[in-house]
């Protein structure tokens, strides 16, 4: 029987999943753990002038398909009218088809603004006109969206240096949707970039009041950053790497690399055995506070040279990578584990051939005493589509406990992006309601229903331990269910 294209019963293709989701699934609040939101935009409770800034600003996935549709980049990136930029969007939408934009593009569309036709040219001018005027209102704010789609908690991306002046003032306000801060001292450790390394360590200098000389002197810059966020509420770092770093190393070499790379190329090997030092360190610290600690591993990024000194990154450059990292990943957390410094940890990984090998290697390093204390997260960036999470969920299942999955997350920039959780959902309750059609799982909705709200939302509620900083500077543990 044919289905309608976005019915409430949208990717459910039997009894069993419509149940779990409408019943259970559907129901859970989010917890968005990883995400790229702007901080100031939540603590100033931005209005967007119009659909074009609040849709297609920074969003690098619509970007790659405009470029892919042959839209100038004066209508993406450049100084083109918003109007016009929102009309080249809606001509690409409709040869979208099959990617996961069209599916996002449309739940966004019915959401948030109540739109259900399909985007194209044609009706670009009256979704934008009507869509924006929604935005105009009080109701639409960034902070009421964030309400709408009943987030608890987000927890932003956020560099060593800066001040969490935004966080600070949320906290203040003793703003109902915990947003807290996320540890990501990836300039840290690209000591090979050269100029931008050092113009961030200068940043890095000033931030603390105290002169980095020498690597030493990196280390305690960095801890003292780490315990200012600690003392903001962080409680994850995370850690966007190529492929994990484990060489052998002395500390008297990492010193002499440090002074090196104020002169001198360094080469591969040194730059190499630096980063293997600093990311070791900035573990520790991670496991001495109790921090969960992510590991996003296996982009390649700024691929295009032309485009990356016109625009910058993080404009939709970026690609798979093709490392092979399976030793050094075991050396990296056998060296933790036995130094009894592996943290609560949560990897990710971008090259789908490594999805079994990291799983696998994940629960080697489960503790017995914190359960699911090692996870294999959601499907990334180029995975997180429909066939990419059905292939993380399968591979989970198969070498771990789906059932203690902290579940999804939006890694997004964009505040109309929480569909995805949504999304997320209904092929979890899927996956799970063709097993039971199959036979292959009992029609048991007490046990079932329980592992689709776990992993849809007690299970990282369980998992992280948040904390919020209280008017006058001091800190408390909460639970942030209301």
């Amino acid at each position: 029987m044919k289905t309608k294209f976005l019915s409430e019963d949208f990717l459910l293709q039997n009894e069993v999943a419509k149940k779990l989701y409408h019943d259970y699934a559907s129901l859970m609040p989010i917890v968005d753990y990883h995400c790229h939101l702007s901080p100031k935009d939540i603590a100033e409770d931005r209005r967007f002038k119009n659909l074009t800034e609040a849709w297609l600003e920074g969003d690098h996935y619509k970007w790659r398909a405009m470029r892919a549709n042959g839209v100038a980049e004066k209508f993406i990136t450049g100084d083109a009218f918003d109007l016009a930029k929102f009309q080249k969007w809606a001509e690409t939408v409709p040869v979208t088809l099959r990617n996961p934009l069209y599916h996002w593009t449309h739940l966004e569309l019915k959401n948030y603004f109540g739109i259900t036709e399909l985007l194209n040219a044609e009706n670009a001018e009256d979704i934008y006109i009507r869509a924006s005027a929604l935005l105009q209102k009080k109701e639409y704010s960034v902070r009421n969206l964030l309400k709408k789609m009943k987030v608890e908690v987000l927890c932003t991306t956020d560099d060593p240096t800066d001040s969490l002046e935004y966080h600070k003032q949320l906290q203040e306000e003793d703003f109902e949707i915990k947003v807290l801060p996320t540890f990501r001292p990836d300039m840290a450790l690209n000591i090979e970039l050269k100029v931008q390394f050092w113009d961030w360590i200068n940043k890095l200098e000033k931030v603390c009041n105290t002169p980095i000389a020498c690597y030493s002197d990196l280390l305690k810059a960095l801890k003292q950053r780490h315990d200012f966020f600690h003392k903001m509420g962080c409680r994850l770092s995370d850690h966007g790497l190529e492929t994990f770093y484990a060489e052998n190393y002395s500390e008297r070499e990492i010193e002499a690399i440090f002074q090196k790379a104020k002169k001198e190329t360094l080469t591969d090997s040194e730059i190499l055995k630096y980063k293997s030092a600093l990311l070791f360190q900035l573990a520790v610290m991670n496991s001495e506070k109790g921090w969960v600690q992510q590991f996003h591993v296996g982009a390649i990024r700024n691929t295009n040279s032309e485009m990356y000194h016109k625009i910058g990154a993080n404009t939709g450059y970026d690609s798979i990578g093709d490392w092979n990292y399976a030793e050094s990943m075991q050396k990296f957390l056998d060296r933790l584990n036995s130094e009894n410094a592996l943290s609560k940890t949560i990897f990710y990984n971008l090259h789908p051939k490594d999805s079994e090998m990291m799983a696998s290697m994940a629960a080697n390093f489960n503790d017995g005493a914190v359960a699911g204390k090692m996870q294999y997260g959601a499907a990334w960036w180029f995975l997180d589509q429909k066939d990419g999470i059905e292939k993380q969920l399968n591979v989970l299942s198969n070498f771990g406990l789906l059932s203690r999955f902290v579940g999804m997350v939006t890694d997004s920039r964009s505040f109309l992006s929480y569909p995805r959780h949504e999304y997320f959902r209904r092929i979890l309750c899927n996956m799970i309601g063709t097993d039971v059609t199959n036979g292959e799982l009992p029609e048991d909705y007490e046990l079932l229903g329980k592992l689709v709200k776990d992993v849809c939302y007690n299970n990282a509620k369980g998992y992280f331990t948040f904390s919020t900083s209280l008017r006058g500077g001091t800190t408390k543990q909460t639970h942030y269910i209301k």
